[in-house]
């Protein structure tokens, strides 16, 4: 739900670039792709895709806090960094009305 609602929010505010990509959630990667570790995600730029992996976003990632509040926002910052990084923008150029306190 984390993962729908996140991009729903970044398609409203990047219709032209995101409108045609489809966010998918797997259990893990289906290879190890890289040597520091399980990927989070996977950005295919040419299929429009983009998936997050469950397992990593939720085992590996280290929260200073363990609640449902700081596991939402962890998954939201991969949702984020994934979109940044098929984008080509840095993760706080997405929404940067978001993080402005008045």
């Amino acid at each position: 739900m984390t993962v729908a609602s996140t991009a729903e929010y970044l398609k409203d505010l990047w219709p032209d670039e995101l409108s045609d990509v489809r966010f998918e959630v797997a259990v893990l990667p289906s290879a190890l792709v890289g040597t520091a570790g399980l990927d989070r995600w996977r950005v295919m730029r040419t299929e429009r895709r983009i998936i997050l992996y469950r397992l990593p976003i939720e085992r590996m990632s280290r929260l200073h806090r363990y609640d449902d509040l700081h596991r939402r926002m962890m998954i939201e910052s991969c949702v984020f960094r994934a979109v940044a990084e098929l984008l080509g923008k840095d993760p706080w150029d997405l929404a940067p009305e978001r993080f402005r306190h008045l």
